[in-house]
C-alpha cells in the first residue's frame, strides 16, 4: 500500500491546487480574464523551461543509451490510443460521441506524470527527462489533430497560422536545443545562473496550469448547464479503467524495460489534457459535456490512478 499512498497524495496535492483556483476565481480574487494569461504562463512559459532544466541536468544519455526510442514509444503508444478510441468511442451516444472520442484519445501526457513522478522519485530523478523525451511531440500531435475528430469547417488563415504556430510549440523547440546541446556534452559550457533560472520558471508550470484549470471549470460551471450523468460514467469506465487495464495488459506481454513501462503506465492511467473544452468549443463541440468528462476523471483519477499503479508494481516492482 506505500505506491498507492505516494501516488494518492501526490494526486490529491495537484487536484487542491485546483480546488484553490476555483475558490480564488468564485469569490473574485482575480479578473475572470486573468485565466488566459495563466496558460498561457504555465504552456508556453514555465512548462518548456522546466522540460529544458531537466533534460540538461538529469538526462544522461551514457545511462540510457537506447533513450532515442522513446519517441518510438510514444508512436506505439498513441497509436494503441487511437484504436482503443475507435472501439470504445461507440459506448456514447451519438450527440456526444465526438466529445467522448477526443477527451478520452488525448491524455494529460505531461502535467499529472510530473507530479506523480516528482512524488515517488523525487523532484530529481532520471524519469522526468525520460517523460519530457517520450512526450515532446504530444503538443505537435494535439494542436495538428484536434479538429479533425470534428465535421469539416472553414477555417480562416489566421486560424491555418496560429495551428501552425501551436505544432511547433516552445516545448517541442525548447526539447530540441536541450538534445543539441546535452548530447556533444555542451552542457558544462551553459551559465549555472541560466540553469538556476529556467528551473525556478519551470518549477511554476504545475501550480499555475492547475490553477487556471480550476479557475477555468467555476466559469464554466456558473452557467449550470445539463449533467449528462450517464454519458460521465461511461466515459469513467473508459478512460480512467478499461485504458490502464489495457495498457497494463500489453506491458505483461512485451516486458520492456522498467523506465519504458512506467512511462506507458501513466500515459494510460492519467485524465485528459486540460485544454480540450476550449478546443471542442472552438469545433462547434458541446464544451460543458467536455468539461464534466474532465472534472470528473480528474477526481476519479484520485483513486483509480493509485490503485492502477498499486497493480503494475506488482509486475514491475521498482528497481
Amino acid at each position: 500500500m506505500h505506491t498507492f499512498n505516494i501516488i494518492f497524495q501526490a494526486v490529491a496535492a495537484l487536484l487542491g491546487i485546483g480546488v484553490i483556483g476555483f475558490i480564488i476565481v468564485r469569490r473574485k480574487m482575480v479578473p475572470e480574464d486573468i485565466m488566459g494569461v495563466l496558460a498561457t504562463l504555465a504552456i508556453d512559459i514555465a512548462l518548456p523551461c522546466l522540460v529544458f532544466a531537466n533534460i540538461i541536468v538529469d538526462f544522461s544519455p551514457a545511462r540510457y543509451p537506447d533513450w532515442w526510442q522513446l519517441p518510438l514509444w510514444w508512436l506505439f503508444f498513441q497509436f494503441t490510443a487511437f484504436i482503443l478510441t475507435l472501439i470504445t468511442m461507440f459506448i456514447s451516444r451519438q450527440s456526444t460521441r465526438r466529445e467522448f472520442a477526443v477527451t478520452a484519445f488525448f491524455q494529460n501526457g505531461i502535467f499529472f506524470p510530473i507530479i506523480i513522478l516528482s512524488g515517488v522519485f523525487g523532484s530529481s530523478n532520471p524519469y522526468l527527462a525520460q517523460l519530457f523525451l517520450f512526450i515532446f511531440l504530444h503538443p505537435s500531435l494535439y494542436f495538428g489533430t484536434y479538429y479533425l475528430f470534428f465535421r469539416k469547417h472553414e477555417h480562416t488563415a489566421k486560424q491555418s497560422h496560429i495551428r501552425l504556430q501551436r505544432i511547433f510549440n516552445p516545448v517541442l523547440i525548447l526539447t530540441a536545443i536541450a538534445l543539441a546541446v546535452k548530447l556533444p556534452g555542451a552542457e558544462k559550457y551553459v551559465p549555472d545562473f541560466l540553469i538556476t533560472l529556467v528551473k525556478m520558471v519551470g518549477a511554476m508550470s504545475l501550480p499555475l496550469l492547475m490553477l487556471f484549470l480550476g479557475g477555468s471549470l467555476y466559469l464554466d460551471f456558473k452557467k449550470k448547464g445539463k449533467v449528462y450523468t450517464g454519458e460521465i460514467i461511461k466515459f469513467l469506465l473508459v478512460k480512467n479503467i478499461i485504458f490502464p487495464l489495457v495498457y497494463l495488459g500489453i506491458l505483461l506481454l512485451i516486458r520492456p524495460d522498467y523506465h519504458i513501462a512506467l512511462i506507458i503506465m501513466l500515459q494510460g492511467a492519467i485524465p485528459p489534457v486540460t485544454g480540450i473544452p476550449i478546443q471542442v468549443e472552438r469545433e462547434g463541440g458541446n464544451r460543458a459535456i467536455t468539461n464534466q468528462f474532465v472534472l470528473a476523471s480528474f477526481i476519479f483519477a484520485v483513486v483509480s490512478i493509485p490503485t492502477m499503479f498499486l497493480l503494475f508494481s506488482r509486475f514491475f516492482p521498482m528497481p
